[in-house]
């Protein structure tokens, strides 16, 4: 029995050892970097209301458990709190990893290198550790006899873990009813706008939405960025098309296809470098003369691309026009994107451009505001959403160790994507409506119609779900909405009886489209 209980007593300080250890060490780790800690805890859906409160309440709650565990007659109310604390932490991690869209770091250390799924699995062990712990002390003080201290040890935990789990819910639950239902409006639902139509697996979620253009659908891949997958709207004819280039072992970093028939484009705005090429052979050739740094990039047509990048004075988010021909001469626009708070996140956007009305279209992501200026990035009028969200709610902080800006809280975001065609902006809007059921928000993605003629709000439809996959991007050719979610690609039908001016002849915008594109390609003094 003796060396039993000394067994008990070894397990019991190597449990508590490992506990100073680990939170001495995360206490620390915060502290040492406690800039970057601050913003990744405001970054947490759960936890940014009380940025500043849990940036340096965790470290010195460690710090006090860690020195109560040293104390003899401290220990048993330490064990209770780490218990409760690595309750909380596991808490956070399954709440992050399955109701939030955004899913921050907050540890330092060798901790970071840990994926969420490792991090969930070793807090596991150290609540596991902490229960035993309470149990072995339990046991050590009351002799081993009363089976009336084991009943009050097990009740004392489980009102820990209840009020771990519970507090941590609740944060979320308020966090959740603040961003979603406190910028209330009101929508308007037409009848049947979009009826679902044919769906196909892709096998791979990397594809995305390079262009779509006379019945076709052109997908590039992220991941293999020569890859090529062209289809009908009906989603029955599939072919695979590799791209090419006249150089090799080209390095890139972050291609982009984009696909205007009779021409397509590969695209590297960090490199940077530009290749077009023909429909006919998919082989392209380098055509930009002058570096040009980009972010975001539309064509115009063969020898125009509108492009969103960072001024070189202001070290700001800035719009401008590439010409491909002659010079490769770059305008820029200092006027169109408006700052307000730091110029780079505050104008965060969808560019677009509208080959039916020529327009370029810019729509904000963190304000209910879209830009609509012609080709000489001149403004043609500025249009709202149907929020209320007029001022970007983002919070930005500095990293000083690494020279970095980053987001300081999650942001409010207004508009996630959005596409355009004919007279209509199509805006997946992330933000609730007032008297719309959430459960439909859980299955289904919201678009808001917009005129961009008349500048008006039309109506909103719904996109559903397949499964837990939500719509990731989409576009509109004709009367179809072309959707990716998931590993999927799905079509719906438009209602044209609603949707007047999305094309009222389609052969006479395809046909003119393309006599624009071949005009302006014969015009470059650029060989094919």
């Amino acid at each position: 029995m003796k060396t039993y209980s000394k067994y008990k007593k070894i397990l019991l300080e190597f449990i508590c050892m490992l506990l100073i250890l680990l939170f001495v060490y995360a206490a620390v780790s915060k502290l040492l970097v406690f800039d970057q800690f601050k913003i990744q805890i405001g970054q947490s859906p759960v936890l940014t209301t009380y940025t500043a409160w849990v940036a340096w309440g965790v470290p010195f709650i460690e710090i006090v458990i860690s020195l109560m565990l040293i104390i003899p007659r401290f220990k048993l109310l330490a064990l209770y709190a780490a218990f409760t604390l690595m309750i909380m932490f596991t808490s956070y991690i399954l709440i992050i990893l399955n109701f939030s869209d955004f899913i921050p770091c907050s540890c330092g250390g060798v901790l970071e290198k840990l994926s969420w799924t490792e991090h969930l699995i070793f807090n596991i062990i150290f609540v596991a550790l902490a229960l035993i712990g309470v149990m072995i002390l339990n046991q050590k003080k009351n002799n081993n006899t009363s089976h009336m201290i084991h009943k009050k040890a097990y009740t004392i935990l489980s009102a820990c873990m209840v009020c771990g789990i519970g507090t941590v819910s609740l944060l979320f639950l308020l966090s959740e009813h603040k961003l979603h239902r406190d910028n209330s409006f009101t929508r308007r639902f037409a009848g049947h706008p979009a009826i679902k139509a044919k769906q196909l697996d892709l096998t791979y979620n990397s594809y995305y939405i390079a262009g779509a253009d006379q019945g076709k659908v052109y997908l590039g891949n992220s991941i293999a960025p020569f890859h090529m997958v062209t289809l009908d709207t009906i989603l029955q004819n599939k072919e695979t098309i590799q791209l090419t280039l006249d150089q090799d072992s080209l390095p890139y970093k972050s291609m982009q296809l984009r696909v205007i028939p009779p021409h397509f484009f590969l695209m590297d705005g960090v490199m940077p470098y530009v290749f077009r090429g023909s429909t006919t052979d998919w082989k392209a050739r380098s055509v930009m003369n002058k570096p040009a740094y980009f972010s975001h990039v539309e064509p115009i047509d063969s020898v125009s691309l509108i492009i969103r990048g960072i001024s070189s004075e202001t070290r700001e988010s800035i719009l401008g026009k590439i010409n491909l021909s002659g010079r490769g001469r770059i305008d820029l626009s200092r006027n169109l994107l408006q700052k307000q708070i730091d110029g780079i996140f505050d104008t965060d956007g969808i560019l677009l451009y509208n080959h039916q009305l020529q327009k370029l279209v810019y729509t904000y992501h963190y304000r209910n505001q879209f830009i609509v200026a012609d080709t000489d990035l001149q403004l043609s009028h500025l249009g709202k959403t149907i929020d209320t969200i007029s001022h970007a709610q983002i919070k930005v902080g500095t990293i000083a160790s690494k020279n970095q800006i980053k987001m300081a809280a999650p942001p409010l975001m207004v508009n996630k994507n959005s596409a355009t065609y004919g007279n209509y902006l199509f805006v997946n809007s992330k933000l609730i409506g007032k008297y719309e059921p959430i459960h439909i928000w859980k299955k289904a993605s919201i678009i808001d119609v917009y005129n961009l003629v008349d500048n008006t709000y039309e109506f909103s439809f719904y996109v559903h779900h397949l499964k837990k996959d939500k719509l990731r991007s989409f576009r509109v050719l004709h009367d179809k909405f072309i959707g990716l979610i998931g590993n999927h690609i799905v079509t719906y039908q438009l209602n044209t009886n609603l949707f007047k001016n999305l094309s009222p002849n389609p052969k006479e915008n395809i046909d003119s489209t393309s006599n624009k594109i071949s005009s302006a390609f014969a015009k470059t003094d650029i060989d094919y």
